[in-house]
């Protein structure tokens, strides 16, 4: 029986080039874990997570470019960003004083 799911060039095209920038991240902070969450109308967001605690997110424009995307990559992909993964993610002082905002002297968000 043939394949009759139409394929998108444009989009295998973008989710091979966030696949090649997710790899890049993880050969950078020796490997990596992510999650991809919905957002709306407005696409996916990949979150990442390094194996030295860094972390990062991508934003793509579907949910099925996001999937492609982790899927081409070969990484660990969580179902949510629960306690064991939030749990490997390492902040810094940039990190806190933006949580912080101006309560505590971080930066305005103005």
């Amino acid at each position: 029986m043939a394949d009759t799911q139409q394929v998108d060039p444009k989009a295998e095209r973008r989710a091979a080039r966030l696949a090649r920038r997710i790899g890049s991240f993880s050969k950078a902070h020796g490997g990596a874990e992510g999650q991809v969450a919905y957002l709306g109308e407005r696409g996916a967001r990949i979150v990442l997570v390094g194996g030295d605690g860094t972390w990062g997110d991508l934003v793509t424009p579907t949910y099925a470019i996001a999937e492609k995307a982790v899927e081409k990559s070969g990484i660990t992909v969580h179902e949510a960003f629960d306690g064991g993964l939030a749990a490997k993610v390492r902040t810094g002082p940039y990190e806190w004083s933006r949580m912080a905002g101006l309560q505590l002297g971080g930066p305005s968000n103005g």
